[in-house]
């Protein structure tokens, strides 16, 4: 019998009174168990809400080439599961589309547009961000200008691509091409971004594969290291946290993050940030290095 006492997350986990995810079953308590229907986002950027309605708070966003779960399909609403980071959420139906072959690229500048051919001269059919997963069948080049040729004839500048078991080998140095980026609560893209958003994004282009939220992150990235009292033992690369903020290290000193202060992707003296965020959020919760 399901302990009725066991909470699972439920941003991490779908279910409701009324459904669950199939995998959950002897785990929670629902009406009806369904399994999830495969399904990828086709939006270059696609909101994640609370709940089933345009005025709900968004709490993240997924990706173009996301693969997904949908569990309902529900009056222009589907509820979903991304199987990269397992976030659950609500988005609209038009959003998603069958999955068809496999994404053979990523996306590695912050933003790159799509083309209808391969000429740059041409008006662009969508704009994609950082991150965001394509097929590629092939290249044609124009006037010196190399581009990936997309099933649909449509075409990205090459050299905004790698394929997609390629890495890239510095976190920081990935969050610091997104310098300058809108802060936008809920972002994970280079169009707009969120604290733990950054974080997030910037390891997935190093091919490690975390949690979304700041509190996620806080109790899974790495390894817990103990900061001295000024904090002169941090180093490139070390993460922050604050209740509610994750930010990383540039250097032993600067800190690198999406800031709800500037509201943009920003470079700070930790300094400075510790004594401008304690009076409302208090001193750092955690300090976590990758192992």
């Amino acid at each position: 019998m399901t302990d009725p006492t066991v909470s699972l997350d439920k941003r991490l986990n779908a279910y409701r009174p009324d459904r669950a995810d199939e995998s959950l079953r002897g785990l929670v308590q629902a009406e009806r168990f369904v399994p999830g229907k495969p399904m990828r986002i086709a939006d270059p950027v696609v909101d994640v809400r609370s709940e089933p309605r345009g005025d709900a708070p968004i709490t993240t966003q997924f990706l173009y080439g996301d693969d997904v779960l949908v569990f309902e399909d529900d009056n222009g609403w589907c509820w979903i599961q991304n199987e990269r980071d397992g976030y659950v959420g609500y988005v609209v139906d038009t959003s998603l589309d069958r999955r068809t072959g496999d994404p053979t690229h990523i996306v590695i500048a912050p933003r790159t547009f799509v083309y209808p051919g391969s000429d740059l001269k041409f008006p662009r059919t969508k704009a994609l961000s950082m991150g965001s997963l394509v097929t590629i069948t092939g290249g044609e080049e124009r006037r010196g200008t190399l581009y990936a040729m997309l099933p649909s004839g449509e075409a990205i500048i090459a050299k905004h691509l790698v394929p997609i078991d390629e890495v890239a080998e510095d976190h920081v140095a990935v969050a610091e091409t997104l310098m300058h980026t809108p802060y936008l609560w809920g972002g994970v893209s280079g169009f707009g971004i969120d604290c733990s958003g950054l974080v997030q994004l910037a390891l997935l282009m190093t091919g490690q594969g975390v949690l979304r939220d700041s509190d996620m992150q806080a109790a899974s990235i790495g390894e817990a290291i103990e900061p001295d009292p000024d904090y002169h033992n941090l180093r490139r690369g070390d993460f922050v946290f604050w209740k509610g903020h994750a930010a990383m290290m540039a250097s032993h000193s600067t800190l690198l993050h999406a800031s709800g202060h500037t509201m943009s992707v920003t470079l700070e003296p930790l300094r400075d940030a510790i004594e401008r965020i304690a009076y409302l959020y208090g001193k750092p919760t955690a300090v976590r290095r990758l192992t």
